[in-house]
């Protein structure tokens, strides 16, 4: 008997723009349907999940959007039979990136089509984005549908620490490594974040340097994020880096502003829980599972950029190795 078929994954988002003080959501009328629906795409080889969303929006649409908080998932049963599932986020477009967009009907997209939230629900043909569409509505009531990021990613896979010769902060990273760290920088790269911090080791900033590209972005070392510091904590005339961290967190989250920061196993609880502190959210065992980073894995923590810096959702992603 054989295996049950992988499911299609995909990724979209819902884009939204504020017009008179009131919302409007894009849907794309597609070509060969002429149906119509929130933009999305197929997962291409080696993409994280949010890398598909960025692109797929830029590629219907024309325009490029930074992603913002996850709307969750639909899932649905293909013609032939496999199941299809698609993951959301919000996606607000400003009025440069709109007007710097070049659409044009084309064999896919026939139109695209601004709509007040209500209307968007009434016009679309699947049931399945009138609720991605409801989700951020309740989003949009609750004051969270602005977000920034600020993502916690621990380093690629980095030569044996048993075999190297050198210290441990000069450790490189293997060419697994260096594949982990081309994959992941797309992802990370959707969120459009606006600061980049790093520990001195080379293996994170190796880690870095195609995100920094990407973004144009260049990092900036930070002691408190360092394997060493956290392994000193405790002696005498050592700082405890935890207290540098949430006072570097607690900076960004005041600045609202979208934040990497690149560091070790024993530091990404630390920076999980400096978030978590600085928007006045709760522990959780999601939270906790947050911060259980393997190699060259990232967790983004949305933060709702309003009035009340609150914790509005969190997610974990990793490189897909070709």
């Amino acid at each position: 008997m054989s295996a049950p078929a992988r499911p299609v994954l995909a990724a979209g988002a819902l884009v939204w723009r504020e017009r008179g003080g009131a919302v409007e959501v894009l849907l794309v009328e597609r070509t060969q349907h002429l149906d119509h629906s929130l933009p999305k795409g197929k997962l291409d080889p080696g993409e994280t999940l949010p890398e598909c969303a960025a692109r797929e929006i830029e590629e219907e649409t024309g325009i490029a959007v930074a992603l913002g908080a996850p709307l969750g998932q639909s899932e649905y049963r293909l013609p032939d039979g496999r199941d299809k599932v698609v993951y959301y986020w919000q996606a607000k477009a400003d009025d440069a990136a709109i007007a710097a967009a070049a659409f044009s009907p084309n064999d896919e997209i026939r139109a695209l089509e601004w709509l007040p939230i209500r209307e968007a629900k009434q016009r679309c043909t699947y049931d399945h984005d009138v609720t991605i569409i409801e989700r951020f509505e309740a989003r949009l009531a609750a004051g969270h549908a602005e977000t920034f990021p600020i993502v916690a990613l621990r380093h690629a896979k980095a030569a044996d620490p048993y075999a190297w010769e050198g210290s441990d902060a000069s450790r490189t990273l293997t060419s697994r490594g260096e594949r982990q760290a081309r994959l992941v920088a797309g992802g990370i790269a959707a969120f459009a974040p606006a600061r980049i911090l790093t520990s001195d080791a080379v293996r994170c900033v190796q880690t870095l340097e195609p995100l920094a590209r990407r973004l144009g972005v260049q990092p900036k070392p930070a002691k408190a994020l360092s394997q060493e510091r956290h392994e000193a904590r405790g002696q005498e005339g050592v700082e405890d880096p935890r207290a540098a961290i949430e006072r570097r967190i607690a900076k960004a989250v005041r600045k609202r502003r979208g934040t990497v920061l690149c560091s070790h196993a024993p530091v990404i609880p630390e920076i999980v829980t400096a978030v978590v502190h600085a928007t006045d959210a709760l522990e959780s065992e999601r939270t906790h599972r947050a911060s259980m980073l393997r190699t060259a894995e990232f967790t983004v923590l949305h933060v709702a950029a309003g009035e009340r810096p609150e914790l509005v959702a969190l997610e974990t992603h990793c490189p897909r190795e070709l």
